[in-house]
């Protein structure tokens, strides 16, 4: 039943090539912590984002859940968690959502992923090539871990990417490879919970029978890359995790601008058959 919903929607090499980006987000993300939807974005170039998005939001929130129960250790209790810990982030990404989702859902944004994405490819290979030149204070005020949360909230909520703000801010504070996880990863979950809670109430025809076949037959891809991934950053030093870090902040940066450029291209398609 599964299969004939989606096999009469996408043909079988489609599906491959959704299971084989699915299946390196998933790996990349268990390694690193983050980036499941900036990889995951190529995907988008088969899929229609009001489907693609919530469905890299759901594998993104699975991917966490995943992870996390691997890595209690690396995570603060809950007493820690304001100011120090992920709290002060969750609550301003859950004010910058609601804006974020209505950029999905209203306006273009092929012009905000591409400066976003062009921001984290000169960040990361600025990083890579002087790591000791720039940097804030390693104990950073709750108000200004708020409005990075706020600002990937935004991000998140038309690109199912919200920890890239985060994970930036992270680098900049030169926060060890434990510490960084345990802000970034919670941070993730609760927005994409958050992001498709919203989706749920405002635009319930999103989670139509495609969305739930195409969930399912893909779920089963993503859990043990992210298990493997996992295993990897276990064996990873702070150093080679830094490294990591910024050649997948750099990746995901490409991939928004490629989900840019496929967006312009769409809308280029568009206008000109108008004009016809």
């Amino acid at each position: 039943m599964l299969l004939s919903v989606v096999t009469g929607e996408f043909s079988l090499a489609t599906l491959l090539a959704l299971a084989c980006i699915l299946g390196a987000s998933a790996l990349m993300s268990g390694l690193s912590g983050f980036g499941f939807s900036a990889i995951g974005a190529l995907c988008l170039w088969l899929l229609p984002p009001k489907l693609g998005v919530p469905l890299l939001m759901s594998l993104s929130a699975a991917n966490q859940l995943m992870s996390l129960g691997q890595l209690k250790a690396d995570l603060k209790p809950l007493r820690e968690w304001w100011p120090d810990g992920p709290a002060p982030y969750l609550a301003g990404g859950f004010i910058g959502v609601p804006a974020g989702l209505a950029i999905l859902h209203s306006l273009p944004t092929s012009t905000l992923m591409a400066i976003f994405g062009g921001f984290l490819i000169i960040y990361a290979a600025y990083s890579m090539l002087k790591p000791e030149s720039l940097h804030v204070p390693y104990r950073s005020s709750w108000l200004a871990a708020s409005l990075v949360g706020m600002v990937g909230g935004v991000i998140g909520g038309f690109t199912a990417f919200p920890g890239a703000a985060v994970v930036v801010w992270s680098g900049l504070r030169r926060l060890p490879k434990r510490e960084s996880r345990s802000i970034v990863q919670p941070y993730i979950l609760g927005l994409q919970l958050v992001s498709l809670a919203m989706l749920a109430v405002k635009h319930p025809e999103t989670f139509d029978r495609t969305y739930w076949a195409l969930l399912i037959i893909t779920v089963p891809i993503v859990l043990p890359c992210t298990l493997l991934g996992v295993n990897l950053y276990k064996s990873l030093s702070d150093v080679n995790f830094r490294r990591i870090t910024f050649m997948l902040l750099g990746t995901s940066g490409l991939g928004l601008l490629i989900k840019a450029a496929g967006a312009i291209t769409l809308f280029a398609v568009a206008a000109t058959a108008v004009a016809r």
